[in-house]
């Protein structure tokens, strides 16, 4: 009876959101709440504060509103709404218009859409284009980085449909390296085939930003807007996330009715609040520090990208040096996971009887798809019986060996529930970062390995340049730091010359059992 008693004292359900959420493994107690009690008020002020229009990010000195997005009438200014309610309607319109024929190729009405983005930029369209999968419009490929393999991967499988394939072209600066490179590389494969790439483009960024400006000089098929105060983890309920919804053929305003119906339950003070409940369990077991890895496995072969969304979401939100009063306190949360029940088969072995340095959240779905009615055993059991056996085996095998576990259940799933998941989230990481003290809204160690990267190229560069000019010699590591001045770690030179030497841009042999190198 006290096992009962603690699960429905610990357990949030709401048959309007189809969410279930039962939190009684993870060792709450009214002294924790009790303990945590000025925290949590604290989170509720700052979250309010957030909605309305507060400065949040303090960095960039911008406000941080994807709440918006979802529910444009709680927009701080009239401008800012009437932006968000006209972005939506041009996203439905235009992928309306793509799918009647009256936008398309050259030549060909479009059949595909290749999205060009990185981080959140990416993340988003693919958790949404892969989780609402079927029937779809068009079918949806992804460049997401800027490896000359993965380019001309997903190049070759549209060869001799690049007509009949839409590009869009998602960068709030329209410089950032990644989508840039794969642009140009889309570009080249369009022209190389005789189509005018400007025909089949589509831009996602900034007003005024060079993507912008380049897609309004050549005459783009569209250009759609990117908010300063939309971060890219936090950019699905915008036109990032919305127009792959769209142009996929699936409904956009079921997606946002989602994410502001769970808006509206978590503004609310009070016990059962689940993305209160959820930062609160994150806080336990982690020990308000991270301590424990987050573990996320949905037993649902559609949501396999969430645990890769969460880790931008949570990791990049949370992993923090300093705490907003300028202390180092070194904060995080590491999140992973796979689907199952592959991890029957991987790292559950692990978990189960390895280190116990998890917390792990288990999402199932409960209504399936499609009729199930093949059965596989004597049992007279279907696979959707066998994975849901699955599900609930894993979770007591772990519950033996005392693991914290959240386990959250969604009787269906379509894209009110994606957005419903969505929004739960980010609430959740607002508020534990709140909890932590930590500004979840910046991300200066990106910042920080963009611009080390952008030193390593230089310094490719000035090497290159003093190769060439010595042609014909031939010099040691050492030979080239002490020519060119170099006071930094030989290592990065060497790592340098490697990759040059493999790519054929100078020559590399063997002399003395010392590697040389040169252009010859």
């Amino acid at each position: 009876m006290d096992a009962w008693n603690n699960f429905t004292k610990y357990l949030f359900q709401d048959e309007h959101l189809g969410l279930t959420i039962d939190f009684s493994k993870i060792g709450f107690d009214d002294a924790f709440f009790q303990k945590m009690r000025g925290k949590i008020e604290g989170a509720y002020k700052e979250m309010a504060a957030l909605e309305a229009g507060a400065i949040a990010n303090i960095d960039e000195h911008r406000m941080v509103g994807h709440y918006w997005l979802r529910n444009p009438s709680i927009a701080p200014t009239p401008e800012i709404e009437a932006e968000i309610r006209d972005a939506i309607s041009k996203v439905v319109k235009f992928a309306e218009s793509v799918h009647m024929g009256d936008i398309r190729g050259q030549m060909s009405n479009f059949k595909n859409v290749l999205f060009v983005g990185i981080g959140g930029s990416a993340l988003g369209p693919q958790l949404a284009c892969h989780s609402l999968a079927g029937d779809d419009k068009l079918n949806c490929f992804f460049i997401d980085n800027t490896d000359p393999d993965g380019m001309n991967f997903v190049l070759k499988r549209l060869d001799g449909e690049l007509d009949q394939t839409l590009v869009v072209v998602t960068s709030k600066s329209g410089s950032t390296p990644e989508p840039r490179n794969a642009m140009m590389a889309v570009r080249a494969a369009y022209e190389n085939a005789n189509f005018i790439f400007a025909r089949h483009a589509v831009a996602i960024t900034k007003a005024g930003s060079l993507l912008d400006e380049c897609a309004k000089k050549e005459g783009w098929l569209a250009r759609f807007p990117m908010w300063d105060w939309v971060g890219g983890r936090t950019s699905i309920c915008s036109v990032v996330g919305l127009l792959p919804m769209a142009l996929q053929g699936h409904s956009v305003k079921k997606f946002l009715d989602g994410a502001r119906d769970i808006d509206t339950l978590t503004r609310q003070i009070n016990d059962k609040n689940p993305a209160m409940l959820m930062a609160l369990a994150w806080y336990l077991a982690g020990n308000g520090v991270g301590s424990r890895d987050m573990v996320v496995i949905p037993y649902k072969d559609r949501l396999c990208d969430l645990s890769k969304y969460l880790q931008q979401l949570i990791m990049e939100s949370l992993g923090k040096e300093k705490d907003r009063n300028g202390n180092i306190v070194n904060q995080g949360l590491t999140v992973y996971g796979n689907k199952g029940s592959t991890d029957q088969h991987s790292f559950i072995q692990q978990l189960r009887d390895g280190l116990q340095n998890f917390f792990i959240t288990i999402v199932t779905v409960l209504r399936s798809d499609v009729q199930q009615t093949v059965e596989v055993d004597d049992l007279n059991m279907t696979p959707g019986d066998y994975l849901n056996g699955f599900a609930i085996g894993t979770m007591q095998a772990l519950a033996e060996r005392h693991v914290p576990i959240i386990h959250l259940t969604i009787n269906k799933f379509s894209e009110y529930e994606l957005g419903v998941l969505i929004g739960l989230y980010e609430r959740a990481v607002g508020f534990y970062a709140s909890m932590l003290n930590i500004n979840a809204y910046h991300q200066p160690g990106v910042e920080a390995g963009k611009k080390a990267a952008f030193e390593v190229l230089k310094l490719q560069k000035k090497m290159l340049n003093f190769l060439q000019s010595h042609k014909g010699q031939k010099f040691s590591v050492i030979d080239i730091c002490q020519s060119m001045l170099y006071s930094g770690e030989p290592s990065l030179i060497f790592k340098l010359l490697e990759f040059l030497s493999a790519n054929g841009h100078i020559v590399k042999s063997i002399e003395r059992g010392d590697c040389i190198y040169g252009v010859m």
